[in-house]
C-alpha cells in the first residue's frame, strides 16, 4: 500500500496570523492510499488525482500519523493539519478537545472508492483500543453512499446468531460469505457502523466515511487475494472475534430524515452520536442576493466536504470550491457566507 501525502519541506511557521484577526476556513488537501480493491472513481469524478493506481481511499480532513491532510489555501497553506492544530489548538473548539484529550482532531473524514469488494473487518470499541492498542481509539464510522451500481451491496453483521468457532471454521473453509448479511444499497442511503459490527463495502460502492480518528482495522477474511508483491493479506481473526458481535440481528433502517428550511438552503440530520454529527445540506443562493451565512461556534469546529457543485466562500480571500474539495472551519470563525449550488456534508463534534 502506498500512502502519498505532499508535505512542504520543512515544519516550521508557514503562516502568522494578527492578533485578533482569527483563522479564517482552508481548503485541505488529502493523503491518498492504494488499497487493491480501489478503483478510478476519486480521480475522475472527484479530482483526486495523484498518479497512484488503484486509488482506494483519500483522507480528506485528518491529523492521524497514518495519513495526514495538507492545509491547501490561505496563510497557511502547505501546512500539515496536525502541525497546525499542535499550534492553534483553539481552532478545535472546547468540546472536541474534551473528547480527544490532545490537541488533535477526534475524527476523520475519507472518501472511498470500492472499485472491487473491500475486506471483511470489525474495528474495536475505545475500552479494547486503549487496552490492547497502546491507548488507542476505537472506531465507530458512518457511511454516506455517494454513488453505486445497481447490484451493490454492502456487508452489515450476521444473518443470524453465530459463534466464535463456527466463523473461524467458515474462513478456513472459504465459506463464510454465507453467514455474512448483505444490503443492497442505493445512492444518498446512510449506515452508522458501531464498534464490534462486522462490515465491508461491495464492489461499485462510493462513499463518504465520518469516524473516530483512529485507524484500528481487524481483518477477518479478505477473498483470498494476493497483493502487487504476491502476497496474501494479513488477517487479523483473533482479534476480530474478540470485539465481533456474533449475534445476527435485523436489517439496519434508513434513519428519519427531515429537511429544515431557510432562505438559500435546506439541511438534515443524516448521524449524531458522542463522536460526531453529520448534516447534509443543500445550497442554492443562485437567484439570491445574499449567499447563505454559516458560523461555527466555540465548542466545535466544522468541516464541510463538497459532494455535488460549486460555491464560492466569503473571506479576506475567497475560497472557490467544487465537487470533492474539503474545508476547514475552526471553531469560532463567525458569519461566513457560502454562495453558489452545491451540496456538502456538514460535519462537527
Amino acid at each position: 500500500m502506498t500512502n502519498i501525502n505532499t508535505s512542504p519541506s520543512t515544519k516550521g511557521e508557514i503562516g502568522q496570523v494578527n492578533k485578533g484577526e482569527g483563522i479564517e476556513p482552508f481548503l485541505l488537501k488529502p493523503a491518498c492510499k492504494d488499497y487493491l480493491w480501489g478503483g478510478e472513481r476519486l480521480a475522475t469524478e472527484y479530482g483526486k488525482e495523484y498518479g497512484i493506481r488503484p486509488l482506494a481511499e483519500t483522507w480528506e480532513c485528518s491529523t492521524h500519523s497514518d495519513g495526514v491532510s495538507i492545509i491547501d489555501s490561505g496563510i497557511y497553506k502547505g501546512m500539515p493539519l496536525d502541525i497546525f492544530i499542535k499550534q492553534h489548538p483553539e481552532c478545535l473548539g472546547r468540546h472536541p478537545v474534551k473528547v480527544s484529550g490532545k490537541n488533535e482532531l477526534p475524527i476523520l473524514v475519507k472518501l472511498i472508492d470500492a472499485g472491487a469488494k473491500a475486506s471483511v473487518q470489525v474495528h474495536p470499541n475505545d475500552e479494547y483500543a486503549f487496552k490492547h492498542e497502546q491507548g488507542q481509539n476505537g472506531k465507530a464510522e458512518m457511511w454516506y453512499v455517494l454513488d453505486a451500481c445497481e447490484d451493490s451491496r454492502l456487508v452489515y453483521g450476521f444473518y443470524q446468531d453465530t459463534d466464535v468457532q463456527t466463523v473461524e471454521n467458515s474462513i478456513k473453509n472459504d465459506t463464510i460469505e454465507k453467514y455474512l448479511r448483505k444490503i443492497k444499497v442505493k445512492k444518498d442511503d446512510v449506515f452508522y457502523i458501531k464498534p464490534g459490527c462486522v462490515h465491508a463495502i461491495g464492489a461499485g460502492v462510493l462513499i463518504a466515511e465520518i469516524q473516530q480518528n483512529s485507524n484500528l482495522t481487524y481483518r477477518l477474511y479478505d477473498y483470498n487475494r494476493k497483493d502487487k508483491d504476491g502476497k496474501f493479506r494479513e488477517l487479523h481473526v483473533k482479534k476480530a472475534l474478540e470485539v465481533a458481535e456474533l449475534r445476527g440481528d435485523s436489517e439496519p433502517k434508513q434513519p428519519m430524515r427531515i429537511l429544515k428550511y431557510q432562505p438559500g438552503c435546506a439541511t438534515e440530520l443524516l448521524c449524531r452520536c458522542k463522536h460526531f454529527q453529520v448534516e447534509r445540506m443543500l445550497v442554492n443562493t443562485e437567484d439570491r442576493a445574499k449567499g447563505v451565512e454559516l458560523s461555527a461556534d466555540e465548542e466545535s469546529f466544522i468541516v464541510l466536504m463538497c459532494i455535488e457543485g460549486t460555491g464560492i466562500i466569503k473571506s479576506r480571500d475567497d475560497i472557490h470550491f467544487h465537487k470533492g474539495h474539503c474545508i476547514f472551519v475552526p471553531a469560532g470563525c463567525r458569519d461566513i457566507e457560502i454562495t453558489g449550488r452545491m451540496q456538502f456534508l456538514k460535519i462537527r463534534c
